[in-house]
């Protein structure tokens, strides 16, 4: 009776051969003659509107952004093919849900648990995190001390790319209790770093690790998704801050610092294919025969 019918007869294909993630918005996603379809209707930056199928069992991840809505015969048909559901702000600059995904495998888990509970390899985790952020591998140490030789190349990177984009930085300072009592370009960092936790947030889920096993943080709940993010605090989270604040500070963006930073964030994200970046990276750290 159900041959044929959303595909359910089909086998899935493994995450390992499909693309990173799809991001949607502003339309609807339902299932029309077994097929998935995202419907858009007209808008500023488009002179038709769009109607296409979505090749559901190649993507690891559908991101919905705002304006988006999703049937659930729509869920049911990715939850069946284990192909990962998203709901973010614009530009995937904030993550309000991202349930569970049950891939087909649990290699990158596994590999991962594995290199937590033993000492050694967690060390070598934390290090080659910090060879991807500063180009080189420190010698073995415990992990305070990798943290500590890490807050002072951060401390000097800060400084360098504040100066780039003609911002005067003093230091790392905010509350996180009265966040707008920190100085701009404190704001424009916190809001920025909140932009690439999401990312990070969809690539770990988009690969089915473990968010609580971190190796460089430990309490959060989201230790190793802040992990991912710090990967690319350099390369992403220090430019798209404070190239934000410099558009607010030159009036090229309408609205406060906050708008104007995940605004940069949006823009960086779709030119550099962040969470793809990310999902390489998780996949560089735990890498599957």
């Amino acid at each position: 009776m159900l041959s044929g019918r959303l595909g359910l007869e089909k086998a899935r294909i493994p995450h390992a051969d499909r693309h990173g993630v799809m991001m949607l918005r502003f339309g609807r996603v339902s299932v029309e003659d077994g097929c998935l379809r995202f419907v858009q209707d007209a808008g500023e930056d488009q002179a038709t509107a769009l109607d296409f199928a979505i090749p559901y069992q190649t993507v690891s991840c559908l991101v919905l952004e705002p304006g988006t809505s999703v049937t659930h015969d729509a869920v049911r048909l990715l939850a069946r093919h284990g192909t990962g559901l998203v709901f973010c702000g614009m530009g995937g600059t904030r993550v309000y849900s991202a349930p569970p995904l049950m891939p087909d495998s649990s290699a990158i888990a596994r590999m991962q648990a594995r290199a937590w509970s033993d000492v050694e390899a967690r060390n070598a985790i934390a290090r080659a995190m910090y060879k991807f952020r500063f180009g080189e591998m420190p010698p073995p140490m415990p992990v305070e001390e990798l943290r500590g030789m890490e807050a002072a190349r951060m401390r000097a990177a800060y400084g360098v790319i504040a100066k780039r984009f003609g911002i005067d930085w003093k230091r790392r300072d905010f509350d996180r209790d009265r966040p707008t009592d920190s100085d701009e370009p404190n704001q424009a960092v916190n809001h920025a770093a909140s932009a690439v936790y999401a990312c990070a947030t969809v690539g770990t889920y988009a690969v089915a690790a473990i968010p609580q096993l971190g190796f460089l943080h430990e309490d959060s709940g989201h230790a190793f998704v802040l992990d991912v993010a710090d990967m690319f605090r350099t390369t992403h989270t220090l430019a798209i801050a404070f190239g934000g604040l410099s558009d607010y500070r030159n009036g090229k963006t309408q609205g406060g610092i906050e708008r104007a930073v995940r605004n940069r964030a949006a823009k960086e994200f779709s030119k550099t294919s962040l969470v793809t970046l990310m999902i390489d990276a998780i996949k560089g750290l735990f890498p599957c025969p």
